[in-house]
C-alpha cells in the first residue's frame, strides 16, 4: 500500500541521513579533523562495532580483524563488486581487487598489492580473499581453471610448511611471500610466480611456551595414513617428538590437523607433485623429527657418541645416507690443513648444536625447493608479454630483519604515494602544495649504510678476532658447525636432499654471508620489483590481543595506527583537497539538485558541474576545476551536498510512485474500455452508459481517497525532513514526532544488541544526541544488573581468586608495563603445592613460613639452555632451588632501593 511504501521510504531516509553519525565515515579522506589521531581512532571504532571492518584512505584499504565470520565473502558479494566504480559501494577488499584488475586491463601495466600489519591482524586471510576473487572473477577456460586451482591450492601447501601457531595467531606466517599473478591481454590468469623471504628456521628446533612448530609436522603425525607412518618410523603421538613439545601445546582447539592434512595431500596432487616427490618430501619431514630425538653421551675421553642408534637408523634410512657417514658428520668436524684432512671430535654440547643446525638447514632448503616446485607448476608457457598483479604479504614477527623490512617498505610507500598524488595534481593542472611528513630515510640509512650501518657492524662482529662473547660464540658455532653437515648431505640418495645440497657448495672458499646481509640483498631486489609496478595497499589492524570479537582495544589500535603510517598517508592524501571525482560521475550523481541539469544536461560534463555548483552556492575557496575532475577542499562541503541529494532522491522516489499509480489506473481504464467496446453490441449501449456512470462515480470516490492519502504522505515526509533538520534544537512542534521516532528506534535496537557481559560494555550502541543522558543512565543501570547477576553466580573459589586479583592490582597497577595483559589470566594454578616441594628443602625453610612458590626457568649464558628451578618466598627470604639443592638465599633485609 501507499502507506507502507511511505513508511519504508521514511526508514530508508532516516538510515541514510543518520548513518554517518552512527557508523562513521567510510573514507578517512573525508574526515574533517583529519590531523586528529583521536578522531581517526573514533571513526575506526564506530565502524568496527557496526561490523564494518573496511575503511578507505583514498585507495588504501584499512582492514580490522573481526575475529568472527561476517558472511561478506560469498560468490554473490564477488558479483556485486565486479566492474563497479571503486567508491560506488561500501569499502571491501573485493572492491580493491576489482579496481586493481580493471586498472591493469585499461592501462596495460603492472601492479602490486602490499598487505601489512602485525601478527594476527588478518594479512594471510586478506591475501586469500584477493586470490579467491581473481580465481572466480577472471575469464576462464579449462587451461585457465587449472592455473586458478593451482594458485589457490599453493596457499594451503605454503601455509602447512611455512605457518605455525604463535601466542598472537594460530596461523601465523613465519616467512615473507611475494606472489605474481600473470594475466594475458584479455584478463585471463595464465601463470604465477612466488618469492619467499626469511623463513624462521629456528622454529624447527625451538618453540616458546604456548607456540608450535610448523603445521606440517603435526599434520603428518595426526593425519598421516597408518602405512605411511609405519614406513616413516613415526608414531601417532606428537608428544613423542622433542621438536614438537617444547611449546607444550601440540593440540590446539582451533586447528584440525587431520582435516588440514587431507587438504595438503589433495593440493600436492593438483600442483603436479609426483608420487616420488611426495614420498621424498615426507621422508625429509619425518627425518627432522627423528633427528630431534637423537641423543648424545660422552665417552671416557669426554667426546660425543650417539646414544640412541634406532633414531640414527631412521634418519639414515629416510635421507638415504650411510649410517657411518651420518654418525661421523654429527660427532666430528673435518679440519683441512694444506693437503691433510683431520677429523676433530665434538663434545656433547657441540654435537647437539650440530644436530639442530642440520635440522634447520634441511628444513630451510627443503622449503626453498618446495617454493621452486610450486613455481614450476605455475609457470606460464607463453613467452609473449604479460601483465602482472603482485601480492606482497609481509609477516609480522618482531625481529630486526622484519623491522628493517617494514621501515624500507614504509619509505617506498611514502615516496610512491607522494609521487602519485603530485602527478595527479600536475595532470589536472592543480597547484601542488608541499606536504610535511616524517622521512624515515634516516632510519633506513642507520641500518643499511655501508661501513657504518647496523648490518655492516654485525658482519664485522662475526669476523672479529679476540676474546669471544656469548654472542660471537654462538655466531661462530653456527658458522663452523651449522655448515658442516651439508658435506654429509652429499651422500644422500633422497632426490630432494641431493638437489638442495649441491656437491659444489663445500668447495667454495668464500665466506658465507650472514642472514641479515642475505636479507638485505633480497630486500633490495624486492624494492626494485615493486618500484617497477603501480602500488595498492591493504593495512591490517588487530583490535585486541585476546582474539575476541566485538572487543576494541584503543591503546593497541592507536599503536598500530602510528607504526603503519596511516596518519602520514592521510595527511598526504588531504594535501589541499579531500575529494576529487571525474566531471561525468559527479554530475550523474548530483544533477537532480539543480533544475538546469535535471533530468538531462545537454552540454559537456564540466559545464554541467559548473552550473550545478553555482546553483548549490559553493564558495570559491572550496573547490577547483581540473582538466577532467572537480577537486573539493573540505569534507563538510561534500557532506552537505550528499545530504541534500538524499532528501531529493526520496522526494523524487515518492513523486515517481504517485505517477506510476496514476499511469496504471489510466492504462487499465483504457484497456477495459477498449475491451468492452469490442464486446458490447449496439443493443447494450444504454446499459454501457449506465455502467460508465457508476464506474465514474466509483473512480471519483477512489481518486478522492487517493488524493487524501497522498496529501497525508506529503505532510508526513515534510514533517520528517523538517524534524531531521531541527533534530539538534530543543524539542518543539517541528521535531517532536521525529524525536519520538528516534527514541523508539534507538531503544528497539539497544534491546536487540545488549552486551552479554560487563567486559563487552564497549559495544554499547552509540546514542543520538537527544538520548545521550538517557543512554548513560541505562548503561549504569545495566552494568549494576550484570554485576549483581555475576555476583549471584560466582563460586567461593572464584571469589577468593578475584580477591587475590584485587590485592595484586593494588601492588602492580600502573607500575608494571605488562600488567594489563595479565589481568585476565588466573595464576593460582601456576603455584607449586607444598607437597610438590622437595622434603629436604621444605624442612630447611619450613620454620620461616613459606608464603609463595612458583616454577621458573633459568637460561645458561653458554648456549641459552633452559634449566628448571623453583622460586620460594618465605616470611624472611627468597630461595632459588634446583631439585633437592638450595642454589641461593636472598635475605629481604639485604635488599636496598628507592620507591
Amino acid at each position: 500500500s501507499l502507506e507502507d511504501r511511505c513508511n519504508r521510504i521514511l526508514r530508508n531516509m532516516e538510515a541514510s541521513l543518520t548513518a554517518r553519525d552512527r557508523v562513521g565515515i567510510q573514507d578517512f579522506v573525508l574526515l574533517d579533523p583529519y590531523t586528529s589521531e583521536s578522531a581517526f581512532l573514533d571513526n575506526l571504532r564506530k565502524r568496527f562495532h557496526e561490523n564494518l571492518i573496511y575503511t578507505y584512505i583514498g585507495t588504501l584499504l584499512v582492514s580490522v580483524n573481526p575475529y568472527k565470520d561476517l558472511g561478506i565473502y560469498s560468490k554473490k558479494q564477488m558479483d556485486t563488486y565486479m566492474g563497479v566504480n571503486f567508491f560506488e559501494l561500501p569499502p571491501h577488499i573485493y572492491a580493491l581487487a576489482d579496481n586493481v584488475f580493471r586498472t591493469m586491463l585499461s592501462e596495460f601495466n603492472n601492479h602490486f598489492i602490499l598487505i601489512s600489519g602485525e601478527s594476527g591482524s588478518g594479512k594471510t586471510e586478506a591475501s586469500k580473499k584477493i586470490l579467491q576473487f581473481y580465481a572466480v572473477s577472471c575469464p576462464s577456460t579449462k587451461l585457465l581453471n587449472n592455473v586458478g586451482d593451482r594458485l589457490l591450492l599453493s596457499n594451503p601447501v605454503l601455509e602447512a610448511f611455512g605457518n605455525a601457531k604463535t601466542l598472537k595467531n594460530d596461523n601465523s606466517s613465519r616467512f615473507g611471500k611475494y606472489m605474481d599473478i600473470q594475466f594475458d591481454y584479455r584478463g585471463e590468469a595464465v601463470g604465477g610466480h612466488i618469492l619467499s623471504y626469511l623463513l624462521e628456521k629456528s622454529r624447527v628446533v625451538h618453540q616458546n611456551h604456548g607456540e608450535r612448530n610448523f603445521h606440517i609436522f603435526y599434520q603428518l603425525v595426526e593425519g598421516g595414513e597408518e602405512d605411511l607412518l609405519l614406513w616413516l618410523g613415526l608414531e601417532r603421538n606428537c608428544k613423542n617428538y622433542r621438536y614438537l613439545v617444547q611449546g607444550d601445546c601440540a593440540k590446539v582447539s582451533s586447528i584440525n590437523d587431520k582435516s588440514d592434512w587431507k587438504t595438503v595431500r589433495k593440493a600436492l596432487s593438483v600442483i603436479d607433485f609426483s608420487e616420488s616427490d611426495t614420498e621424498h618430501l615426507f621422508a625429509i619431514i619425518a627425518s627432522v623429527l627423528h633427528l630431534g630425538n637423537l641423543k648424545f653421551e660422552a665417552d671416557a675421553r669426554g667426546y660425543a657418541t650417539v646414544k640412541n642408534y634406532q633414531e640414527l637408523h631412521w634418519v639414515s634410512k629416510l635421507l638415504g645416507i650411510p649410517n657411518q657417514v651420518l654418525q661421523q658428520g654429527l660427532t666430528h668436524r673435518k679440519i683441512e690443513a694444506k693437503t691433510e684432512e683431520v677429523l676433530s671430535p665434538f663434545s656433547v654440547e657441540h654435537a647437539v648444536y650440530a644436530r639442530d643446525a642440520l635440522a634447520k638447514a634441511i628444513y630451510g632448503r627443503t622449503f626453498n625447493w618446495l617454493v621452486n616446485k610450486i613455481n614450476e607448476s605455475l609457470a606460464n608457457q607463453d613467452s609473449s608479454r604479460k601483465m602482472v598483479i603482485g601480492l606482497l604479504d609481509i609477516y609480522g614477527f618482531e625481529q630486526f630483519c622484519i623491522n628493517y623490512c617494514n621501515e624500507k617498505l614504509q619509505q617506498l610507500f611514502i615516496q610512491l604515494t607522494l609521487k602519485s598524488e603530485q602527478e595527479e595534481y600536475e595532470l589536472e593542472g592543480i597547484e601542488w602544495e608541499l606536504v610535511p611528513y616524517f622521512n624515515n630515510k634516516i632510519i633506513c640509512d642507520l641500518v643499511e649504510e655501508k661501513f657504518r650501518g647496523i648490518v655492516s657492524l654485525l658482519d664485522e662482529e662475526c669476523l672479529r678476532p679476540g676474546e669471544a662473547t656469548d654472542l660471537t660464540f654462538l655466531e661462530k658455532m653456527e658458522e663452523k658447525i651449522g655448515g658442516h653437515p651439508h658435506f654429509v648431505m652429499q651422500h644422500s640418495k633422497n632426490a630432494i636432499i641431493k638437489h638442495c645440497f649441491p656437491s659444489s657448495e663445500p668447495d667454495s672458499k668464500k665466506r658465507p654471508e650472514t642472514v641479515v646481509t642475505q636479507f638485505k640483498s633480497s630486500l633490495v631486489g624486492l624494492t626494485e620489483i615493486l618500484m617497477s609496478k603501480e602500488p595498492w595497499y591493504v593495512r591490517c589492524i588487530k583490535p585486541n590481543e585476546a582474539k575476541q570479537p566485538a572487543k576494541f582495544d584503543d591503546v593497541l589500535v592507536r599503536h598500530q595506527i602510528k607504526y603503519l603510517g596511516l596518519m602520514e598517508h592521510l595527511r598526504v592524501r588531504r594535501a589541499g583537497f579531500a575529494y576529487r571525482r571525474r566531471y561525468e560521475i559527479f554530475l550523474q550523481r548530483y544533477k537532480a539538485l539543480c533544475p538546469d541539469t535535471w533530468p538531462n544536461w545537454k552540454g559537456t560534463p564540466e559545464e554541467g558541474v559548473r552550473c550545478l555548483i553555482k546553483h548549490l552556492g559553493y564558495k570559491t575557496d572550496e573547490y577547483k576545476f581540473g582538466r577532467t575532475k572537480i577537486f573539493i577542499r573540505h569534507p563538510r562541503t561534500l557532506f552537505a551536498t550528499e545530504d541534500a541529494f538524499q532528501v531529493c532522491k526520496h522526494q523524487l522516489g515518492m513523486l515517481n510512485s504517485v505517477k506510476v499509480i496514476i499511469l496504471s489506473i489510466t492504462i487499465a481504464t483504457r484497456i477495459q474500455a477498449k475491451y468492452k467496446g469490442w464486446r458490447v453490441k449496439e443493443d447494450y449501449l444504454r446499459q454501457k452508459e449506465a455502467a460508465t456512470k457508476i464506474e465514474n462515480c466509483w473512480r471519483g470516490l477512489m481518486a478522492r481517497k487517493e488524493r487524501e492519502r497522498r496529501a497525508w504522505a506529503v505532510k508526513v515526509i515534510k514533517k520528517f525532513i523538517k524534524g531531521f533538520m531541527t533534530r539538534n534544537q530543543p524539542a518543539c512542534i517541528d521535531n517532536s514526532e521525529y524525536l519520538a521516532y528516534v527514541r523508539q528506534n534507538y531503544l528497539t535496537r539497544l534491546k536487540e544488541n545488549l552486551p552479554k557481559t560487563v567486559l563487552e560494555m564497549g559495544s554499547w550502541l552509540t546514542p543520538p544526541p537527544i538520548l545521550k543522558e538517557v543512554s548513560e543512565l541505562l548503561q549504569n543501570i545495566y552494568i549494576r544488573y550484570l554485576v549483581r547477576q555475576f555476583v549471584r553466580e560466582i563460586t567461593p573459589q572464584r571469589k577468593a581468586q578475584l580477591l587475590l586479583k584485587a590485592q595484586t592490582s593494588s601492588m602492580f597497577k600502573g607500575k608494571k608495563e605488562s600488567y594489563p595483559f595479565s589481568v585476565c589470566r588466573p595464576f593460582v594454578d601456576t603455584r607449586i603445592a607444598l607437597e610438590d616441594i622437595n622434603l629436604k628443602v621444605r624442612q630447611t625453610v619450613q620454620h620461616e613460613h613459606i608464603k609463595y612458590s612458583v616454577p621458573v626457568v633459568k637460561y645458561d649464558r653458554n648456549g641459552f639452555r633452559p634449566r628448571l628451578r623453583q622460586l620460594i618466598f618465605t616470611q624472611e627470604a627468597a630461595y632459588l632451588v634446583e631439585e633437592t639443592k638450595i642454589k641461593q638465599r636472598i635475605d629481604y633485609s639485604s635488599l636496598k632501593g628507592t620507591k
